[in-house]
C-alpha cells in the first residue's frame, strides 16, 4: 500500500509542477512554440536519468524513492523522459536497430494516434 501512496504523492507533485512550469514559461515566452512542454520534457529527462542512475548505483537507498520520483513525479510531469530513458537503455545494451525502431516507431505511431484522435473528435 505504501508504494501506491508514494506514487500518488509523486504524481500529485509532478502534475502540479508540470502546470506551474508550463504556465510560467509559456507566459514569459509566448505560445508560438511550445516552450513550456519542451522545457518540461528536457528537465524530465535530466531528472529521470539522474534518479534512476543514482538509485542503480546506491543500493542502500530505499526503493521507495523509485516509486516517489521516477514513477510518481516524473510519470505525471512527463512521460517523454521514460521514452528517452528506454531508448538510451536499449542503445546502451547494444541493440541499436531495436532502439531506432522503438524511437522512430514511437514518434510515428504517436503522431498517427494523435492525428487519429483529432480526426475522431472532429467527427463529433
Amino acid at each position: 500500500m505504501q508504494k501506491y501512496l508514494l506514487i500518488a504523492l509523486g504524481g500529485a507533485l509532478g502534475s502540479m509542477a508540470r502546470y506551474w512550469v508550463g504556465s510560467a514559461i509559456s507566459g514569459r515566452m509566448g505560445a508560438k512554440f511550445p516552450y513550456g512542454t519542451f522545457v518540461i520534457n528536457v528537465t524530465a529527462c535530466l531528472i529521470i536519468g539522474f534518479t534512476l542512475t543514482l538509485l542503480g548505483k546506491r543500493v542502500e537507498l530505499s526503493p521507495a524513492w523509485r516509486y516517489l520520483i521516477p514513477v510518481g513525479f516524473i510519470g505525471a510531469y512527463s512521460t517523454f523522459s521514460t521514452y528517452e530513458w528506454e531508448t538510451l537503455a536499449t542503445l546502451r545494451s547494444g541493440a541499436v536497430a531495436l532502439a531506432a525502431l522503438y524511437a522512430g516507431g514511437s514518434l510515428v505511431a504517436g503522431l498517427v494516434a494523435t492525428w487519429g484522435g483529432v480526426a475522431l473528435a472532429e467527427l463529433l
